[in-house]
């Protein structure tokens, strides 16, 4: 049997597993085993699933294999954010990001949901790749895995923020989340899952009640800005898009978080702040500015600067009159094209130059 072939264990939910045990002939508490290897131990080899009988071992490696994400390239930041460009079995390519921070112990991944992006985010680099495919939930899964295994340290937190949009591959992110906490281990009040402002996404992860953290990429709170930068706003406008967040809110007990990009000259006027801390008033959440991180479209151009730090702080005062808690996002890996919005394959491009 080729390779591409073989069934892919790691990023499967135990029924999965158990199917696939049944189909080998093999009885349900094998499916356990092979779980418990996968997710509690890590393993990268069937050989080294020592519980299991050399026959058995045998017969998994002929038509089996750990994981069919191939790291492709590692980049390591001065700051030890870790980014991963992974290869996967048909040859396209996505990228993950290990984070840790000094004033926390845990490490949090933030994984990618699409290859590519149909956005569009003009401030994003991924949204200039287009969009290429949906990522199965195996393969979000996997993503964390493959962190696991290559780093050797527990992944604690999930953030899915990376290249794509989750909720235009709403079922396959929902899936993901139920083998996140049920397989990984991790639970769903350490998962994040990030959106530009799909309504019927965030109406339909509502009806799962989840205890995760839903951040909205809201970056504009009037609609012209908003339309410019984020053009799925001509979609689903900001009046049908704070209703759905009020009722996801109301729906599932959890405060939701609003992201902003702060753009100098372009999303960061005292205004702005002012209408941003109208806007969500009457909102269950909590506003995570994120100063700008730079990214070029395909010409080569910088199509937006980074504020200062004094108009950060003046934007953080005027917006905290919301009376919701206001903070800048802590950037991680900037140096290695690893932040915000930097996410574009930047080694395939590389590898094809």
């Amino acid at each position: 049997m080729q390779e591409d072939d073989k069934f892919a264990l790691s990023g499967k939910s135990l029924a999965e597993l158990t199917d696939f045990c049944r189909e080998l002939g093999l009885p349900a508490f094998r499916a356990r085993q092979i779980h418990s290897w996968i997710y509690s131990k890590w393993v990268s080899s069937t050989d080294q699933m020592t519980d299991l009988s050399q026959a058995i071992r045998d017969k998994l490696k002929q038509v089996a294999t750990i994981s069919k994400l191939k790291i492709a390239h590692l980049q390591i930041s001065k700051d030890g954010t870790r980014k991963y460009l992974f290869e996967l079995p048909d040859g396209k390519l996505v990228e993950s990001v290990l984070m840790s921070f000094h004033d926390r112990p845990t490490l949090s991944a933030c994984v990618s949901s699409q290859v590519g992006c149909a956005v569009g985010c003009t401030f994003c680099a991924t949204g200039y790749m287009g969009f290429i495919r949906n990522l199965s939930a195996a393969e979000i899964v996997d993503q964390v895995m493959c962190i696991q295994r290559e780093s050797g340290k527990r992944v604690a937190n999930i953030v899915y923020m990376g290249q794509g949009e989750p909720l235009l591959n709403v079922e396959p992110v929902i899936e993901s989340l139920a083998i996140m906490g049920e397989s990984v281990g991790i639970g769903a009040r350490h998962i994040t899952v990030s959106t530009s402002g799909i309504v019927p996404g965030i109406r339909r992860l509502a009806q799962e009640k989840l205890q995760i953290t839903l951040a909205l990429s809201l970056h504009a709170p009037d609609i012209e800005t908003r339309q410019e930068i984020v053009p799925i706003t001509k979609k689903w406008g900001l009046p049908e898009l704070m209703n759905s967040l009020r009722d996801y809110a109301e729906t599932t007990g959890r405060r939701v978080t609003i992201e902003y990009v702060m753009l100098a000259g372009k999303t960061d006027s005292p205004e702005q702040a002012k209408m941003l801390a109208d806007l969500t008033a009457d909102i269950h959440c909590n506003i995570n500015l994120i100063p700008y991180n730079p990214t070029r479209n395909p010409e080569g151009q910088l199509l937006y600067e980074r504020p200062s730090l004094a108009a950060q702080q003046r934007f953080k005062e005027l917006a905290s009159r919301s009376g919701k808690t206001v903070t800048v996002r802590l950037e991680r890996g900037t140096d290695i094209d690893a932040a915000c919005g930097q996410l574009h394959n930047v080694f395939d491009q590389a590898r094809k130059d």
